[in-house]
């Protein structure tokens, strides 16, 4: 399952350094806007300690995490949707993901230029939504102009999308998100086939840095107003110091500990930013294990036991008879899967099964 976040903002917020850090990648993180011209991808694994612990339990020979691809795209001015800077280039590149990681800048630092001259994180907020927001509105009005004279014919389709595109596009032009446009299910079909940027989940990325003026610990009025507008749209975000990160991407777990005690910081944000990534699209992780390799399959949260099937083959999910199943936990408290399936916590599941995040599946086809 081909997962993929664009990192999106304004030049100079971190995004390229908080890339470096993601994906131990050298792309230039320099101190001048449009220093990222093409897209920069890298692959990274969902951080899961329950692999490791799996792997234990089977004495595999190799581990296999979750991936989710991240693609550092080059930053957006305003009137980017009307090819200002390399303004068309940028969309197109953000088309392409899943998923919108839109990174802030929360932190006061002289040495380190903002394209606007000050530190306003909601409003680097407003000028990038309103860029992708204009791009959708051209979209839908070109999409609405075509389907119009299709509808002509008297086709049902093609009138349930005008219908749908006349009612979303007086949304866009006031400035608000395609994805806070309630859809139904049916909707949502038809608008899938317009890869609308607002459309897409977004995750917001408050950059701070350390030994500056960060506004979330100063508990700034500027903070403040971006804690509301995230209350207040039910945003999910996360905080990160892209450079503390980025310092500390080729140490070892224990070497990133002690320096993370140094700087005051606790846990890896890395970490948190790549789980709440995987989260925010809708998904978990099933496990297979065994003397050959433990594995994390990714899929959405509510997929059957053929559907989680078809993440390994798309035949198992045609072929599917049955699965056997035992919850992570029930596993490593039994110690082994011949423990767990004397205890009765191996279960055999059909169907219509919905599985959950941490089963581990042995698929029977």
């Amino acid at each position: 399952m081909s997962l993929s976040v664009g990192i999106v903002g304004l030049p100079n917020v971190g995004k390229s350094t908080l890339f470096n850090a993601l994906t131990k990648n050298s792309v230039p993180a320099e101190n001048y806007p449009f220093c990222t011209i093409d897209p920069s991808v890298g692959v990274v694994a969902v951080p899961d300690n329950r692999l490791q612990t799996l792997s234990d339990i089977s004495g595999s020979s190799e581990i296999l995490p979750a991936i989710v691809e991240f693609v550092d795209i080059a930053g957006l001015v305003k009137g980017a949707a009307a090819g200002e800077g390399l303004g068309n280039k940028f969309l197109t590149n953000i088309r392409e993901t899943d998923m919108i990681a839109e990174v802030v800048r929360i932190f006061e630092d002289e040495d380190v230029h903002h394209v606007s001259g000050a530190i306003d994180p909601l409003g680097d907020i407003e000028v990038i939504n309103l860029e992708l927001i204009m791009a959708d509105a051209e979209t839908v009005s070109k999409r609405q102009g075509t389907v119009q004279r299709d509808a002509k014919k008297g086709g049902k389709d093609d009138l349930a999308e005008l219908e749908l595109l006349e009612a979303l596009l007086p949304h866009l032009e006031a400035g608000k998100l395609a994805n806070s446009f309630e859809l139904t299910d049916e909707q949502k079909k038809i608008a899938r086939h317009w890869h609308l940027l607002t459309m897409k989940p977004f995750l917001y990325v408050c950059n701070k840095k350390n030994g500056a003026l960060n506004l979330d610990e100063q508990n700034d009025e500027r903070w403040q107003e971006l804690v509301t507008f995230f209350e207040e749209t039910g945003s999910e975000y996360v905080v990160v110091d892209a450079g503390v990160e980025h310092e500390l991407k080729d140490l070892d777990a224990e070497e990133k500990d002690e320096f993370r005690r140094e700087y005051g910081t606790i846990g890896s944000g890395v970490d948190t930013l790549i789980r709440a990534c995987y989260n925010r699209l809708g998904l978990m992780s099933y496990f297979t294990t065994g003397e050959k390799e433990t594995r994390a399959w990714t899929v959405p949260i509510g997929a059957t036991g053929p559907e989680a099937g078809a993440a390994i083959h798309t035949d198992f999910k045609d072929k599917y008879i049955r699965a056997q199943v035992v919850a992570f936990e029930d596993l490593v408290a039994a110690g082994s899967r011949g423990s767990a399936k004397e205890a009765g916590q191996i279960r055999t599941e059909g169907k219509e099964y919905i599985v959950k995040d941490g089963d581990v599946i042995e698929f029977m086809i």
